[in-house]
């Protein structure tokens, strides 16, 4: 598998994303509109059309990035939002990202990298967040594909991965999904633990 800028630019250029919703995902809406700080730094990794890109910056938080590997897929935004910073949408690799956030959001990213890259990610999020910076998004609770993106995974993965890195908050399964999605994914809440200085 070679899940790189060639492949992932393709699926765009060709229309081939059907893990897109077209729109905001309700539990990531709700969670952004109880936020009240809209100078926090935001990161969406590997955001793809990142429709929450579109409705943070549509809300006043201008401290908004996403990072990808395909380049359409960020024109795609720059299109839809003229306004949306240009150096704000990251052609880049999310592992090679050297930033501070105050908060990611997580919307089918963990489903798309190979699976083997799974443990350098927990640490790259870690790596990424401010102290007490907060990882907050939704992970299928399905298995899913084994060979090609989607990739699946469960909550007991997710716990066993994300323990000893994050407080986990919450991870339980999300009440208001997409209808397509009801019963097969995670909303969950991650905090950084501060480091004993």
């Amino acid at each position: 598998m070679n899940l790189n800028e060639e492949f992932w630019d393709n699926r765009y250029k060709n229309d081939d994303t059907g893990w897109d919703l077209g729109q905001i995902s309700p539990p990531l809406k709700a969670y952004i509109d109880q936020l009240t700080d809209t100078s926090i730094q935001i990161l969406i990794p590997g955001g793809g059309n990142s429709y929450e890109a579109e409705y943070l910056f549509n809300k006043g938080f201008k401290n908004v990035f996403v990072v990808d590997l395909s380049l359409t897929a960020l024109q795609n935004i720059k299109s839809r939002v003229p306004y949306f910073p240009s150096q704000q949408l990251l052609h880049n690799n999310f592992f090679d990202l050297d930033l501070s956030f105050d908060l990611i959001l997580e919307q089918t990213f963990f489903c798309a990298i190979d699976p083997n890259l799974r443990n350098d990610y927990v640490f790259q999020m870690n790596d990424l967040l401010s102290d007490q910076g907060k990882l907050v998004g939704l992970l299928f609770d399905a298995p899913l594909n084994n060979d090609r993106p989607p990739f699946g995974g469960s909550k007991s993965e997710y716990i066993n991965r994300f323990d000893n890195v994050f407080k986990i908050k919450l991870i339980d399964t999300a009440y208001n999904s997409f209808e397509s999605r009801q019963n097969k994914e995670l909303f969950f809440i991650l905090e950084k633990i501060k480091k004993k200085s």
